[in-house]
């Protein structure tokens, strides 16, 4: 999956992931264009989880 399926993916499952990691906030999971890797950063810390393992966890959602 590319950067922009996984982005497309993202919108429409973040109310899900935030229900999973009860420690995202909105601003973890929203970005502005262009800043995916940065929300992808903050997921990574906030979620102790490396950027491919979210990335396969978005993709198997």
């Amino acid at each position: 999956m590319n950067e922009d399926q996984l982005e497309g993916k993202w919108k429409q499952i973040k109310g899900e992931f935030k229900q999973k990691y009860g420690k995202l906030t909105d601003d973890d999971v929203t970005y502005a264009e262009g800043q995916f890797d940065e929300m992808m950063g903050k997921l990574q810390e906030k979620t102790g989880k490396t950027r491919e393992e979210i990335k396969r966890e978005i993709e198997n959602w």
